[in-house]
C-alpha cells in the first residue's frame, strides 16, 4: 500500500533527527525560487536561440565567441535577485540543528548560502565569483552585468565566470570534498535533480549509509533504491518538515 504524503514526512523527520544526512540537489531545487532549470518544457533547453545552450556554455564556444556567450549568459543564466525558498531555508536550519553536515549542489546562484548554509560543496561553480582569464583578478557578478557586452579587467584580459563550462573538469578540490560528505553520511537526500548530469550524478555511487531519500517531480535513476520518495515540490516537503 502507498504511504501517504504525512506518513512520509513523518518518516522523513525521524530520519533527520538521526543526524549526519547530507543534500544533494540539481536545478529543481531553485525553480521554485525563479530560476529555470535546463530540461523542464520551459527550462533552458527548451528556449529558442542561434546555437543550443550546450554549444553556448562550453569552453570552446567562450573561447571562440565571447560575445555571444555573454549575451546568452546575461540573459539566461544571472538571476541576482532571486531569493532562497523553503527548500534552501530548511537545509540552512537543517545545519544549524547539526542534523545535516554538508550541501552538494549542481547549481551556480549560490542561494544555499544566502539562505545560510555554510558547508556546499558547488560542484559547478558559482556565478558570483568570476576572474580575469589573463591576470587571474577577481571580479562580482555585478560588474559581470554592469559592462556592455563581453566584461573586461582593467588589465584589458577577458573576465570568465567561475562556473564550470560543457568541456571543463570538475573542480578536484570540490569534488574529493563532496565523495567525502556523501561517503561518511548516514541519510543521503537526493532533490532537484533528474540526475543525467554527469559526472555530478556519479558521486551517489560513494554513498553507503543507511537512508536514501529521493524528492523530485519526475522519476530519476535513484528511485528503485531509495527508502522514501517524495514527487511533491520539493519547497513543500522542506516548508512541512518543521523539525
Amino acid at each position: 500500500m502507498n504511504e501517504s504524503y504525512e506518513e512520509r514526512l513523518n518518516k522523513l523527520k525521524a530520519i533527520l533527527e538521526e543526524g549526519n544526512a547530507v543534500f544533494f540537489g540539481g536545478a529543481g531545487v531553485s525553480t521554485e525560487s525563479g530560476i529555470p532549470d535546463f530540461r523542464s518544457t520551459d527550462g533552458l533547453y527548451n528556449t529558442e536561440y542561434a546555437y543550443p545552450p550546450e554549444e553556448i556554455i562550453s569552453h570552446t564556444f567562450f573561447y571562440r565567441n565571447p560575445e555571444e556567450f555573454y549575451r546568452f549568459y546575461k540573459n539566461k543564466m544571472l538571476f541576482p535577485k532571486a531569493e532562497p525558498n523553503a527548500c534552501h531555508i530548511g537545509l540552512a536550519k537543517l545545519e544549524q540543528k547539526g542534523l545535516l553536515c554538508a550541501v552538494v549542489t549542481q547549481n551556480i546562484d549560490g542561494l544555499h548560502q544566502k539562505a545560510g548554509s555554510k558547508n556546499v560543496f558547488e560542484l559547478h561553480g558559482s556565478v558570483w565569483r568570476n576572474y580575469c582569464t589573463k591576470c587571474k583578478k577577481s571580479h562580482t557578478m555585478y560588474e559581470i552585468i554592469e559592462k556592455e557586452g563581453v566584461p573586461k579587467c582593467d588589465c584589458g584580459g577577458v573576465i570568465k565566470p567561475d562556473v564550470v563550462l560543457y568541456e571543463e573538469p570538475l573542480d578536484d578540490r570540490t569534488t574529493m570534498g563532496a565523495v567525502r560528505a556523501i561517503a561518511g553520511a548516514n541519510t543521503l537526500i537526493v532533490g532537484g535533480t533528474s540526475l543525467v548530469v554527469y559526472p555530478a550524478a556519479g558521486l551517489l555511487r560513494y554513498f553507503y549509509g543507511k537512508h536514501l531519500v529521493v524528492i523530485n517531480r519526475t522519476p530519476t535513476s535513484a528511485d528503485s533504491g531509495a527508502e522514501l520518495l517524495f514527487t511533491e515540490n520539493i519547497g513543500q516537503v522542506f516548508a512541512n518538515l518543521r523539525i
